[in-house]
């Protein structure tokens, strides 16, 4: 165990680009979640480091999953935080940090991920998430970023929230100011979901994920499953409003902000004001961030 962590293999990388997914933090609609599901699978990435579940989870809010057979318990499977390594489509490397996100000592986390991601030499870090906002699921999902003082370039090219905002910070947070300080380019993109559907898996937020972290780091990336997926929730999502007209309304009411905006070099802007975010992260995290059908 070292700086509390384990090394499973230290692989020999060339200029890798790290890809930061965790759980435990702003994710509406499951897009990180699945989006870095769908990278890591194809092909596999593999263990490199495991963070000590001992020191950085509170196992009483993140329980290990016991196995019982015929009354045996056989096996305790361990919630863990892991750096893996995987490649992108033409064989490029990739490094994923996913896993729960630390509860405790987040500086000594920090520095860790830092401390590694200089040892492999990481070249950029694309922190990926999502949030609710008032958007429709009619049209394309659009991404807003942020980024530390020295890599604003970056998420001034996907589109930002401008004014001020101040919301509570995920762990991804301390991790752009720490990749800042070691002069890492460091940026996180966040896809806008519809604040009716974000307690609902939305893979066309997840497919909206993997094309920007696409267009930023230059990988080769296949979200076709995602969008499959995406477009069969849509369909569900369409019948279901379909049947209620003030739902109807406020869909098409999204679709006319939404068609009205305008875009940015990538495409991918038109995001809500900073009061408008404030508004519905509020509501997203005390469990109000979710759509029912009347």
């Amino acid at each position: 165990m070292t700086d509390h962590y384990e090394v499973h293999t230290t692989p020999v990388l060339s200029a890798p680009v790290l890809v930061v997914a965790m759980e435990g933090w702003l994710d509406a609609g499951l897009g990180a979640a699945n989006a870095a599901e769908l990278l890591m699978e194809h092909p596999p990435a593999t263990p490199v480091v495991t963070f000590d579940a001992d020191h950085f989870l509170d196992l009483r809010a993140r329980r290990p999953v016991a196995r019982i057979v015929d009354g045996v318990t056989t096996e305790l499977q361990w919630p863990k935080t892991q750096l893996r390594h995987g490649h992108d489509q033409a064989g490029a490397d990739v490094l994923f940090l996913v896993g729960p996100e630390p509860d405790y000592h987040w500086r000594e986390f920090v520095d860790a991920v830092v401390s590694l991601a200089m040892r492999y030499d990481v070249r950029l870090v694309v922190g990926l998430g999502a949030f609710p906002a008032p958007a429709p699921h009619t049209r394309p999902v659009r991404l807003a970023a942020t980024a530390p003082p020295g890599s604003a370039d970056l998420a001034a090219a996907v589109g930002v929230v401008h004014g001020e905002i101040e919301v509570p910070a995920g762990v991804l947070a301390a991790l752009e100011l720490g990749m800042g300080e070691a002069a890492i380019p460091t940026v996180s993109l966040w896809a806008r979901v519809p604040h009716y559907v974000s307690a609902m898996p939305f893979p066309m937020a997840s497919a909206a994920l993997v094309d920007g972290l696409a267009a930023v780091s230059g990988l080769v990336l296949d979200a076709t499953v995602l969008r499959a997926a995406g477009d069969r929730a849509r369909s569900q999502v369409d019948e279901l409003i379909a049947g209620n007209p003030e739902h109807s309304a406020m869909v098409s009411k999204l679709e006319e902000a939404i068609d009205a905006s305008e875009g940015n070099p990538l495409g991918l802007e038109a995001v809500p004001s900073a009061d408008e975010l404030a508004a519905e992260l509020e509501h997203f995290l005390r469990g109000e961030g979710h759509w029912e059908a009347g």
